[in-house]
């Protein structure tokens, strides 16, 4: 089979579609044959030389896909060859073909509303999003949820999932048609990072209380602010290090606000416990999808041999929601 791989970490140039051994589904796992896989900034870590995959993974980027099953491994009694399906990989969806743990796999949602390419762009956000802002930080209706990076495929996601949850959603991004879409999705709080204070605007916004959650992508640079504007009691998550992995935790004001701090990846987790994020989101999310309270942005489709491009534009964040590569 061909797949997308990365024989020196560099640039976008260093992807190079080429032949590749095809996969093996093992005991308890199913082989996808890929139609879409979805683009995510961790793909682009893996690139750049900084996230490899877990050990006995694919070595080939790519975290989530869609496809047909087209080969069952031995012990799998829940899946049938020819469903259509998406699945939660820990690499090797930038490819042909792809063995995952059946535990990972989901079946299109149903109603219709999400086809089998843009299902592609749903199984990294969901369970990103419902792990660390529903299953850890504990989001409750009539909570306030802040969301860095609204504009981002988590971001969109996250917006969609909290408003269904029936939080208020603040969000910053650094554009105004990435704010003007958040509202689309439904967020009441628009922040444009570029031009304001995240933590005044939030404060004047909510009256003094300030997020509930948080929902971050960047790390480092975010860490004092994201502490400032805490609710009291309130919870920060901690998913991206796009502004960097070392920051200074101002202990008294996270004391003061009885604050805590959650910091989780997705990739590394046990297969069992990646299967258990599946299960709910599965049972939580998918009914969403269906009824359309939740759907997937996606903001381009291009040729899996044009990964490149893809990975282009997602460092220049010219995007909104979800790139998707296309077989």
């Amino acid at each position: 089979m061909r797949a997308i791989t990365i024989p020196q970490p560099g640039g976008p140039e260093a992807l190079v579609w080429d032949e590749v051994p095809d996969p093996v589904p093992g005991p308890g796992e199913v082989l996808i044959d890929v139609v879409a896989a979805g683009v995510n900034r961790a793909d682009v870590l893996q690139r750049q030389g900084f996230y490899d995959p877990p050990p006995g993974a694919s070595p080939h980027p790519g975290l989530e896909c869609s496809g047909r099953i087209a080969a069952l491994g031995p012990n799998v009694a829940d899946w049938s060859v020819g469903d259509e399906v998406c699945a939660l990989l820990a690499g090797g969806g930038y490819a042909e073909r792809v063995a995952v743990p059946a535990g990972q796999v989901l079946p299109l949602p149903e109603g219709g509303r999400v086809d089998l390419v843009s299902a592609a762009g749903l199984p990294e956000v969901t369970c990103t999003v419902w792990a660390n802002v529903v299953t850890t930080a504990g989001l409750r209706p009539g909570e306030t949820l802040l969301v860095h990076g609204g504009g981002s495929g988590i971001g969109t996601m996250a917006v969609q999932l909290g408003k269904a949850i029936g939080a208020r959603v603040a969000v910053t991004a650094g554009s105004a048609a990435k704010l003007a879409r958040c509202r689309e999705l439904g967020a009441d709080i628009l922040i444009n990072y570029v031009e304001q204070d995240f933590v005044s605007e939030l404060e004047s916004a909510t009256d003094g209380h300030g997020a509930d959650v948080i929902l971050d992508i960047i790390g480092a640079a975010y860490l004092a602010a994201n502490v400032r504007a805490l609710a009291t009691g309130g919870r920060l998550a901690v998913i991206g290090l796009q502004g960097g992995a070392k920051g200074e935790l101002p202990l008294r004001a996270l004391l003061a606000k009885r604050g805590s701090v959650h910091a989780s990846s997705l990739r590394a987790r046990p297969v069992a416990e990646k299967a258990s994020v599946v299960a709910a989101v599965r049972e939580h999310v998918w009914p969403m999808v269906a009824d359309g309270r939740v759907r997937p942005v996606v903001d381009r489709l291009l040729p899996l041999p044009e990964a490149a491009e893809a990975h282009r534009v997602m460092e220049t964040g010219d995007h909104t929601g979800k790139i998707i590569l296309t077989r």
